[in-house]
């Protein structure tokens, strides 16, 4: 395949807000557009005077970082805010267990030596679970470099190289080490239930500081300890099955985020296979997998 790589599709950056107090976001002017106004803060944090930055936000949790005891200790905190939709006592009930589980399985992972993100605290009566910082010299506005945003960074500034002779060095070597880091985390009885390029962060050997953080526009080293992150769907399965449709959700997020690399999905598995002995049952499980999915899509 010879495909020259195109230059992609640049996405708007997502808008921060500094969170500082309960009764600032809540007077803060509301735009439909760009603008999201965040619940107030479970305590300690609703008081606290320490930086505190929304950085994503999704349907059940919000991100956003801060520090950890000493301002030399950046930190992730999620929050799951009530839902008024749900029954109160439900959602006290499910809010609970879904951080509960989250952090037995990163503690679960960090003793089987799976790269992610050690948990600092939390209390599961109010909703938040305060994890490690994954820190990237190439970051953009503090929030780390995520596997999709290196890899789209680097299509960028690699536009006019094809596929055939130029994804030989880092990519090719990224692809692999993301197959090797799913192994161990198969290997340790724990599928992860979301598998995609956003939920794979980069790690840098050295730590840097707030000036090495680099544009959205400036080179991207893919280098660095490939990093899991976001178990909110996270379980416990010793099944062939779970690790198979685990593989698959994972193969179709590639293709669909970076169609550019769906030919190379192979090179992740060749790294899966040779960090986990009972690879070879969950690849031929795959396959079967595979046909379903093929099956549902003709059928619709």
């Amino acid at each position: 395949m010879a495909t020259t790589i195109a230059a992609p599709v640049q996405e708007p950056p997502l808008t921060n807000i500094k969170h500082t107090t309960t009764q600032e976001s809540s007077t803060a002017e509301t735009s439909t557009s760009t603008t999201f106004i965040p619940p107030p803060l479970p305590a300690p944090f609703s008081h606290t005077t320490a930086p505190i930055q929304l950085i994503a936000h999704g349907a059940e949790a919000l991100l956003y970082k801060t520090i950890f005891l000493t301002p030399d200790q950046p930190c992730i905190l999620k929050h799951r805010p009530a839902k008024s939709w749900r029954h109160p006592k439900l959602d006290v009930r499910l809010t609970r267990h879904r951080i509960l589980t989250e952090a037995r399985i990163l503690v679960r992972c960090r003793r089987e030596c799976v790269p992610v993100p050690a948990v600092l605290a939390l209390d599961a009566d109010a909703g938040w679970l305060c994890s490690e910082f994954i820190e990237s010299s190439h970051g953009v506005q503090g929030r780390g470099l995520t596997v999709r945003e290196g890899l789209e960074r680097w299509r960028k500034n690699n536009s006019s190289l094809t596929t055939s002779d130029d994804l030989l060095g880092s990519v090719r070597d990224l692809l692999r080490r993301i197959g090797e880091v799913v192994a161990r985390l198969h290997a340790s009885g724990v599928i992860h239930g979301d598998l995609t390029s956003s939920n794979l962060m980069l790690r840098s050997m050295v730590r840097p500081n707030a000036s090495a953080e680099v544009s959205s526009s400036e080179d991207v080293s893919l280098s660095g300890e490939v990093v899991l992150i976001d178990f909110g769907l996270a379980s416990m399965s010793i099944q062939d099955e779970d690790r198979a449709v685990d593989l698959y959700v994972l193969e179709r997020a590639m293709g669909s985020t970076h169609p550019w690399l769906e030919e190379e999905f192979g090179l992740m598995l060749d790294g899966y296979k040779g960090s986990y002995k009972g690879a070879n049952v969950t690849l031929k499980r795959l396959e079967e997998v595979r046909m379903r999915g093929r099956k549902k899509s003709m059928i619709g």
